[in-house]
């Protein structure tokens, strides 16, 4: 069952399309008010749930990366039948899904935020087949990166981190990173330079890599990790509206 609050959306309105993916232990709430802003601009809106996600955190640990890239897969479909024109926005690792997807279906833009390029350093990683098994769930770290303190209180995702999901992320990294200099598509990356969960170097390295020539990096001074939901979510809005309204113009 589905956690209340964080079900999957859909708003629809005009032909151009705008799928919204979630983050790593996340949920499509995480995307509603930016989806809701979105569909109020015109465009027709659709948030997704990953494989494994906003249920239990059982259903996450049988989930597999290419579960994760499936879910999108069939969010785009979806839109593709109903918009002329399709944009993906990705938060966090649904930035990582977002970008990676971008190089195997046609999409008219990406905006990738608060994105991580690769996992922080930690040698616990090399042994992460084994101690999976000895720790199956991993807690969150315990300092918040939240500037809005009432945003924060209302957010919904799992409280902790399934440790066989961690091995499935790093393996995602790993074919996003392969990934970015086939990455055509017009990208926004935006990144928050307090984000407290993914490191603000990310958003530079991958820039550098990406292969297409229109590309462009925003930098938020008002935000944790979940910008669409913290204080600058609305410059965070307006910025992925002037991105959109630019790429499928042309």
């Amino acid at each position: 069952m589905i956690i209340p609050t964080a079900e999957p959306f859909f708003l629809p309105g005009g032909p151009v399309g705008c799928l919204l993916v979630h983050g790593f232990t996340g949920t499509p709430k995480e995307m509603r008010w930016m989806g809701e802003y979105l569909a109020e601009k015109g465009f027709s809106v659709l948030g997704i749930r990953l494989a494994g996600h906003a249920t239990s955190l059982e259903d996450m640990l049988r989930a597999r990366w290419g579960d994760w890239l499936t879910s999108v897969e069939e969010g785009w479909h979806t839109l593709s039948g109903y918009c002329d024109q399709t944009v993906i926005l990705g938060l966090s690792m649904g930035g990582v899904l977002s970008l990676l997807f971008s190089t195997l279906k046609p999409v008219t833009g990406v905006v990738a935020m608060s994105t991580p390029y690769a996992l922080p350093p930690d040698p616990r990683l090399r042994f992460l087949h084994w101690l999976h098994w000895i720790q199956p769930i991993a807690p969150h770290a315990e300092e918040s990166d939240w500037v809005d303190s009432e945003a924060e209180a209302v957010h919904t995702s799992y409280g902790a981190y399934p440790s066989r999901s961690i091995i499935e992320f790093r393996d995602l990294l790993a074919e996003m990173r392969a990934a970015l200099p086939a990455v055509k598509a017009p990208v926004l990356l935006m990144h928050s330079r307090s984000d407290g969960g993914v490191s603000p170097e990310s958003m530079p390295k991958i820039y550098a890599e990406l292969g297409t020539e229109d590309k462009e990096m925003l930098w938020l001074e008002n935000s944790g990790h979940v910008i669409t939901r913290d204080a600058a979510r609305q410059q965070v809005f307006t910025a992925a509206e002037a991105f959109i309204r630019r790429v499928t113009a042309k």
